[in-house]
């Protein structure tokens, strides 16, 4: 009988499933390499068909080449303004970003655990959610009496909606069963938000805060390039309109430089708070 039942069991048991080819791991160094290689031939290409005036239906011989992007680069980085733009709009964005991550966190746990508040916002924010944040200028020049108050409001809305909706989306997709659990151990409201909410959609909102990062980079520099007095926005468009190509390309490399880091500053920031996932579950949240 016990052979029987121990037989029975067996094969009732649900089977493990087999282990998947395992992926092959580069080391860092060969992939900082790769990384490398591939910005270096795209300045490599760039330099060849600005110098060699290639037109080919976009007119390449139009644009400045690798020397004189490099003269360019060095008269602003011996240029004290050139660092004050920089400074600016690093405040502006800051600034912006990190009141759309207080409100935008605040707002999408709120909104996604009370069907009144659902109700009552959600709404609204549908509404307001597919309006550029760009087309909003008249609108916080109207509102604000200064410029730089008008260019952080841009910016936070930027960054507002999707940091809201990706933190909403996380508090939802929480199994139940979580909650039950403390809650069947006497867990408070409270208890059941510090401890299963806010470490559960950890890696949902950090996904949130890069989109927002980059959304709010794009907004913050036309804002600028509108109504902004300094900034790396308003620098390049002042570039732009006294003929300075060179300087054109200079600030959109800077405004990138500063949105790669900034986003890996974010990135970096959510792996640390996540620890406590399984590594592969951290890779695929990045």
């Amino acid at each position: 009988m016990s052979t029987l039942t121990l037989a029975g069991t067996a094969e009732e048991a649900p089977s493990r499933p087999a282990p998947g080819p395992a992926r092959r791991r580069y080391p860092t160094w060969l992939r900082w390499l790769v990384r490398g290689g591939s910005l270096a031939a795209a300045l490599a290409l760039w330099q060849w068909v600005t110098a060699a005036d290639v037109n080919l239906g976009v007119r390449f011989d139009r644009l400045p080449t690798l020397t004189e992007l490099a003269d360019s680069l060095g008269h602003h980085l011996a240029s004290g303004q050139y660092y004050l733009d920089i400074a600016q709009s690093l405040v502006r964005i800051l600034s912006g970003f990190a009141l759309a991550t207080i409100a935008g966190v605040a707002t999408g746990i709120a909104v996604a655990r009370s069907r009144v508040l659902a109700d009552l916002a959600q709404p609204l924010f549908e509404v307001l959610r597919p309006i550029p944040a760009i087309a909003l200028v008249p609108v916080a020049i109207l509102l604000f009496p200064t410029n730089e108050q008008g260019i952080v409001f841009i910016t936070f809305t930027a960054a507002f909606y999707p940091i809201l909706v990706s933190t909403r989306h996380a508090v939802r997709a929480l199994p139940m069963v979580w909650e039950d659990a403390v809650r069947t151990m006497g867990g408070s409201r409270g208890r059941v938000l510090l401890n299963v909410v806010l470490p559960g959609i950890l890696p949902g909102v950090f996904g949130g805060l890069s989109v927002g990062m980059g959304v709010a980079w794009i907004c913050v520099i036309s804002a600028e390039m509108i109504s902004g007095d300094f900034g790396i926005g308003y620098r390049t468009w002042q570039s732009y309109t006294i003929v300075d190509y060179p300087g054109v390309l200079v600030g959109m490399a800077t405004i990138g430089v500063l949105g790669w880091v900034t986003s890996g500053l974010v990135e970096l920031a959510g792996r640390r708070a996540t620890r406590w996932l399984p590594a592969r579950d951290r890779r695929r949240s990045r």
